[in-house]
């Protein structure tokens, strides 16, 4: 049985993964497949990969571009959500903000530097017309979890966050949302450690298929809406919402779309420079 470990989020994006695993699909291929939930999200998943501790990330397109060009030896084999991600803009339900324009020059809540929520918090200043060297301040506060805290006893203003995952914590007044703040790429892809890919191409592109199968068809699993809620404890409206908008890939990410986030990451400052389409993916066909 060979053994495998995989990140990702612990969140309604990767449920397939949990169906699967379910199921025991991958053992039926000898593979001992592994799943490790990342609440710290992309930032963690990137120092996971570094230090080997898992092989296989599902992991925020602009975060792991980031952390390739910044050294991490992985590569992007596949993107796995093909829509945006619909990040919130969250503030505490008591804080005295009611639009993202009251946000400028406050302190961003972020799980970690380089991740998706300060990343993210770049786009929304841009987007915003905010000057990124001084409306831009932040507060490590790890995960989700630790922005309510953050949030609540206001150590910072605000925080990015998926709008749906987070949608409970609106609806119990932990939270307000204030702006919606759409990834201008597709959000999740799949990435993985140089030299798993060299020496585990085959259990590579077995793990590949199977969760693409799944994917492929993941809208019409019966009850699905059903099933997300009930896992991720969300309104069955929610999810619907959400069901609508969202789109799985089973594709390597296109060279045009990958030259994209670079382009908007290097105008922020965010990665030092634009580097070759093949440094930073793997073509496993």
């Amino acid at each position: 049985m060979k053994k495998v470990n995989i990140g990702g989020v612990p969140e309604h994006f990767n449920l397939a993964w949990y169906l699967t695993l379910k199921d025991g699909e991958y053992k039926k291929e000898g593979i001992n497949l592994r799943w490790q939930d990342y609440p710290g999200g992309t930032g963690a998943m990137c120092k996971a990969l570094r230090d080997g501790d898992i092989d296989i990330a599902v992991i925020l397109t602009e975060g792991i571009t980031k952390d390739i060009i910044a050294g991490n030896p992985s590569k992007i084999v596949q993107t796995f959500v093909e829509s945006p991600l619909i990040w919130g803009v969250h503030v505490a339900h008591h804080a005295p903000y009611s639009s993202n324009n009251d946000l400028k020059g406050t302190k961003a809540a972020i799980s970690r530097y380089g991740s998706g929520s300060h990343l993210m918090a770049y786009i929304n200043a841009q987007n915003s017309g905010w000057n990124l060297n001084t409306d831009l301040h932040f507060e490590v506060i790890k995960n989700l979890d630790g922005a309510i805290e953050g949030l609540t006893n206001n150590v910072a203003d605000y925080f990015m966050w998926e709008k749906y995952t987070t949608k409970p914590l609106v609806d119990n007044k932990t939270f307000r949302r204030v702006a919606d703040c759409p990834s201008p790429w597709p959000c999740f892809v799949i990435a993985v450690r140089e030299e798993f890919i060299t020496e585990n191409k085959d259990t590579l592109k077995t793990v590949l298929d199977i969760i693409n199968n799944t994917t492929s068809d993941f809208k019409d699993i019966p009850s699905i809406d059903k099933t997300i809620a009930n896992r991720y404890e969300q309104k069955i409206e929610d999810v619907q919402d959400w069901l609508a908008i969202t789109e799985w890939s089973q594709e390597l990410i296109d060279e045009n779309t990958l030259m994209n986030v670079q382009q908007q990451l290097k105008a922020l400052d965010i990665i030092p420079e634009i580097v070759a389409y093949d440094k930073l993916t793997y073509n496993l066909k």
